[in-house]
């Protein structure tokens, strides 16, 4: 196991240009980017399409095109990576859902056994709006709810991430937990 100043130098020297650097470093966080993929994944239905590893291959094609990110630390890379997630997820979810791709029907599984849900897609996608909505309310309480669910970082890593207080990030994920919580009940 690799420390975190291993690879924040090496993030720093891939912010620089150096593709050697990239090559080291991807062995280092592979085990991580699969932690995040899998954690977004069981939230999803079991017979969902897009699997943990393809999550991290779309991931991994997106985090390499950053070219003009200045990587501060780990942190901040995960921070990044778990927000590329979730727009993957998002954005799957909602190209399931379009008419022009059949949006209301069910998928059945080859043995016709299952019916798949799209529960889980209309949920993130409304977690997805409401955090957009959030964002241009307090952009910072968005980001903390992002890091936090989705990215899996502790409070201690989204205030270095964030670089505020760990007491401001507690504050900021308790305000944004009941703001999205009464968003979301207001559908229903």
């Amino acid at each position: 196991m690799s420390c975190p100043s291993d690879i924040t130098g090496l993030l720093v020297e891939w912010s620089t240009g150096n593709q050697t650097a990239l090559e080291k470093l991807l062995p280092l966080v592979e085990r991580e980017l699969h932690r995040l993929a899998h954690s977004y994944m069981r939230r999803e239905d079991p017979d969902h399409t897009l699997q943990t590893t393809a999550l991290i291959h779309e991931t991994y094609l997106r985090l390499i095109d950053q070219r003009r990110v200045k990587w501060q630390n780990r942190a901040h890379f995960f921070g990044i990576a778990a927000q590329i997630m979730r727009r993957v997820l998002s954005n799957y979810a909602r190209d399931q859902n379009r008419v022009k791709r059949g949006g209301g029907a069910k998928q059945v599984s080859l043995s016709g056994a299952a019916i798949v849900s799209n529960e889980k897609a209309r949920e993130l996608i409304a977690l997805d709006e409401a955090l957009a909505r959030l964002a241009k309310l307090d952009e910072r309480k968005s980001r903390v709810v992002e890091l936090r669910y989705f990215g899996g970082l502790s409070n201690d890593e989204i205030a270095e991430v964030l670089n505020v207080s760990t007491v401001t990030v507690s504050r900021d994920w308790n305000y944004a937990k009941a703001w999205l919580l009464r968003e979301l009940s207001d559908g229903e």
